[in-house]
């Protein structure tokens, strides 16, 4: 029948012809349409294979009665017929052959390879069964492409992981360090294939410098499948400011003090300078690179002392409060000398302010530590500037409550004299023409105005 494999070499050709008439009548009837059958003494199983890997073919009977048992590809050709294989196909080979099991092998899988295989058994009436190959491929290539090779801190950058011609489609994991992170996944089909691309935006700090990102592919036929690339952000310096002298107590006149600044950034900063805030740089005061010495203190070095460094990316700096004490002063204050304050709050995530931890950083270069005093390790403002603070915050409101009291007492002092003037609004009256109201004419008004010409100096004026 078409389609079919048939038993090779004619039945009468060679010494062995007429060993081969009856497995050529097998075939032929074989070949003949099979009903589909319960199945109830046939048993198999799927199998899933890794694209060049070996799958195995099983076709078990469970009651058997040395019934034949033969095994077709997905186009209904024979592979075996019992322990016989008419295809020509090498690469299935026979593992196990009995009156209970037909097993069969087939090295070297590929994708052409997928789909049913059937298993028959020659019983009144015939039965069959089949099994599904699937074949998975693994992703060919998977590569991770970042936007910028070197990134500024608060930037935000993109990087897309690509894993090409896989099956069935991959999932991609994204993590930085530890930490898993979200994507988003893009999924494309070539015939039987899929490319799967997985976008992830980053805002990065630099506490990413050196962190490795990687991209991670789920998929039945690979495990731990992964690469990764390695962040590289650059960022402003960050600026520290210690004690060397006097290493403990209290900062007296007629003492010497000696100040150190170390920095660090990325890349490493290339200006450092000091200055007094708010005020000029006393005299007497020597600055040596990062090092501020001054020899003999007295009250006019007051104030606070500013260490700034810069970089390509940015400036920060950091402060020094200086309280120079008297001379008998022999009580050391609960807080001393430094008013360090991170440049922005993102500073706060990389270590104590007030210890000599370093954030990790990826850079090969060695990064300058500096080991701080007893003396070093507060940084919050002197105890008396903090109580001149509060008087000066007392006098303030003060102030501002007696102008409030003059305020609403003039205020009520103009709303009095406004009500005032108005309730003593009236006619002007004079005793000029009294009398003047009974005269018949105007000419006798005028004669009999009482005091005329000649009165006038008793006349008077009133406010009624």
């Amino acid at each position: 029948m078409a389609g079919r494999a048939q038993p090779s070499g004619p039945a009468g050709s060679g010494g062995g012809a007429p060993g081969l008439l009856p497995l050529l009548l097998l075939l032929l009837s074989a070949a003949a349409i099979i009903p589909r059958g319960d199945g109830q003494n046939l048993v198999t199983e799927d199998v899933t294979v890794v694209e060049g890997d070996v799958a195995t073919i099983s076709c078990r009977v469970k009651n058997s009665d040395d019934s034949v048992i033969q095994l077709l590809n997905p186009n209904r050709q024979t592979i075996y017929f019992r322990d016989f294989r008419p295809l020509k196909d090498s690469r299935f080979q026979l593992v196990n052959f009995s009156n209970s099991e037909l097993r069969v092998s087939l090295t070297n899988v590929s994708i052409s390879d997928e789909g049913r295989y059937f298993c028959q058994l020659y019983t009144d009436p015939p039965q069959e069964i089949y099994t599904t190959i699937t074949v998975l491929v693994p992703p060919r290539n998977l590569v991770i492409d970042i936007e910028k090779e070197t990134a500024v801190e608060g930037e935000e950058i993109e990087l897309n992981c690509t894993a090409m011609a896989s099956r069935p489609a991959t999932t991609i994991r994204w993590f930085k360090g530890n930490k898993e992170l979200t994507g988003k996944s893009e999924v494309e089909r070539w015939s039987d294939m899929y490319t799967v691309t997985s976008q992830l935006l980053l805002k990065v700090g630099r506490e990413d410098d050196g962190v490795p990102v990687i991209c991670l592919v789920d998929h039945p036929a690979v495990k731990d499948l992964q690469t990764q690339r390695y962040l590289e952000v650059m960022y402003k310096p960050q600026v520290r400011v210690s004690q060397n002298y006097p290493l403990q107590g209290l900062t007296r006149e007629g003492e010497p003090l000696e100040l150190t600044c170390t920095a660090f950034g990325k890349p490493q900063p290339t200006d450092m300078r000091w200055l007094r805030v708010d005020d000029e740089m006393p005299q007497h005061v020597v600055v040596s690179g990062s090092n501020l010495l001054i020899s003999n203190l007295n009250k006019t070095d007051n104030g606070t002392y500013r260490c700034e460094a810069s970089n390509a990316v940015g400036k920060s700096h950091a402060d020094y409060m200086l309280f120079v004490y008297d001379t008998t002063a022999t009580t050391e204050p609960a807080v001393h000398g430094f008013t360090q304050l991170p440049n922005s709050a993102e500073e706060l995530d990389y270590g104590d302010l007030s210890g000599t931890s370093v954030p990790p950083t990826a850079s090969t270069e060695a990064l300058p530590t500096v080991q701080l005093s007893n003396a070093s390790l507060a940084f919050r403002p002197d105890s008396r500037a903090g109580e001149d603070g509060a008087i000066r915050s007392v006098d303030h409101a003060v102030v501002g409550g007696v102008v409030a009291v003059v305020v609403f007492a003039m205020l009520c002092l103009l709303i009095i004299l406004g009500r005032y003037f108005a309730r003593h609004k009236g006619t002007y009256f004079t005793h000029e023409a009294k009398g003047a109201d009974d005269a018949a004419d105007a000419d006798t008004a005028i004669i009999n105005a009482e005091g005329g010409q000649n009165n006038s100096e008793e006349k008077k004026e009133y406010f009624i």
